[in-house]
């Protein structure tokens, strides 16, 4: 749904928003109301007092609920199915196995930061995320202790690409909405991406991935009953675990399907493709992220079933895995609604119209923008690309280099990846995946996700400075 024009001022649009928040961690905190439910309240109840017409609510609700869940419903539902068959025959295991061979027990937890962020160059963070999730859980089970001191640097490092390099979407729009070029963002974003999340996500998520225990959600233990029925089930398998070549080869499909989809594009952007040859746009069709997805769990259904079950149980075993995750959609997509409700309002129309004659430095501008946009709404993206187009006649005036570009729509990125909280979705899915209560997820997924942001603002913010 667009958004209305705003019945109120930002002022009293603000502070609807704020009492919105306040009320919905006191009914899922203090009052114990189960987070789906309270979110389709909370969401309802703010709609009406947001000035959107009646008739319009229902249309609210709805399209923010829809959009999320179409994003995340086939990526985690085809993820969790590739983690299950890896994890019911041994795979994950052996890659967890291999990564702390070699670099160590005590650096898992970069080692899997580092993988994720060569895995989050062209795969979008929920996507990246969820492939993931069995070998995070499985490192997370040898040593002990808190799944968060290896899935905080894991996610942080899905969110520094997701949030600054090319081809995803946010950095995308930006560039061209400021009229710079892709090139320089991918060349620039890489190095100030890596230095970002080590300062900002791995530093930070270590340190509170030691402070704060949680379990994983239970996802890949299909249901049974206890751990002790789960080890039963994996010893009936008739062969031992797959080799680390194969185990590589199905994680790094979606990588190579959905390469060739951002190259495509690329070269249809740039002219040297038309974009009505055949072969592309078969390429493109295949490196859509679910499609890349559904071609990685049938690849994982008949490379890994061959001596260990039949291909007619694998069905079983999928099946066993969507239904813990029905919960974790579920509530994902309610704080998709959440966030639409509030973008419905008008309140970022309103906020921008008030922030923009500030009369700061371009850079500072656009941070600020978007951190209040972020906040406000909870969708990264559209604090991104909205506060782009709001700074765009700006930009265009003072006639910047492509390099100073590529800082501003880092500044942009920084301000929309700050404060990830309630109206979030990806807020309720790093909750619901990593077994935290959503205290304990804005003491820590909140507070890591701030300071990637600032991090990334304080390299760009010093490359302006000294080029």
């Amino acid at each position: 749904m667009d958004p209305i024009e705003p019945a109120y001022g930002t002022t009293a649009l603000l502070l609807i928003a704020a009492a919105a928040v306040a009320v919905l961690l006191f009914l899922i905190m203090k009052v114990k109301l189960h987070a789906f439910v309270s979110l389709v309240l909370v969401s309802a109840v703010t709609a009406v007092a947001a000035g959107i017409p009646l008739t319009d609510v229902p249309s609210a609700l709805l399209s923010g609920f829809s959009s999320t869940l179409g994003s995340v419903a086939l990526l985690v539902a085809l993820g969790v199915m590739v983690g299950r068959l890896l994890e019911i025959t041994g795979g994950a295991q052996v890659l967890a196995d291999t990564l702390i061979n070699r670099f160590g027990a005590k650096r898992a937890p970069l080692a899997l930061g580092v993988a994720a962020l060569i895995f989050g160059f062209p795969i979008f963070f929920d996507a990246g995320l969820v492939v993931f999730l069995p070998i995070i859980f499985t490192v997370a089970k040898r040593f002990g202790g808190s799944v968060l001191l290896y899935a905080l640097p894991t996610a942080g490092a899905f969110a520094a690409m997701h949030a600054i390099v090319p081809p995803h979407p946010g950095p995308v729009a930006a560039t061209d909405l400021l009229g710079g070029d892709i090139g320089s963002v991918l060349l620039v974003g890489v190095p100030v991406a890596v230095i970002s999340w080590f300062v900002g996500s791995y530093l930070v998520g270590t340190q509170l991935g030691q402070r704060f225990h949680t379990m994983p959600a239970d996802i890949f233990s299909g249901g049974a009953a206890n751990s002790e029925e789960h080890d039963k089930e994996m010893a009936g398998l008739r062969d031992p675990a797959p080799k680390f070549g194969a185990v590589l080869f199905i994680l790094l499909t979606p990588l190579v399907l959905i390469s060739l989809n951002t190259v495509v594009n690329t070269l249809t952007t740039s002219g040297v493709l038309t974009g009505d040859e055949t072969w592309a746009a078969a390429l493109t069709l295949i490196g859509q992220t679910p499609i890349a997805l559904l071609i990685t769990v049938l690849l994982a259904l008949f490379v890994l079933a061959p001596g260990r079950f039949p291909v007619a149980d694998g069905a079983k075993y999928m099946d066993q895995a969507l239904g813990p995750i029905c919960s974790i959609i579920l509530i994902t997509g309610a704080g998709g609604m959440f966030g639409g409700v509030l973008r419905a309002s008008g309140i970022g129309q309103s906020l921008t119209a008030s922030l923009s004659d500030l009369g700061l430095p371009i850079l500072l501008q656009a941070f600020l923008i978007a951190t209040a946009l972020r906040v406000a709404q909870g969708s990264a993206t559209v604090a991104l690309t909205t506060t782009a187009g709001l700074i765009s006649v700006q930009v265009a005036e003072l006639d910047l280099s492509n390099f100073k570009i590529a800082l501003l729509v880092f500044a942009l990125a920084a301000g929309a990846t700050v404060l990830s909280h309630v109206n979030d979705s990806g807020f309720w899915l790093v909750s619901r995946f990593f077994g935290m209560d959503e205290k304990t997820t804005l003491k820590t997924w909140t507070v890591m996700e701030t300071t990637l942001g600032l991090a990334i603002f304080a390299v760009a913010s010093l490359l302006w400075v000294v080029f």
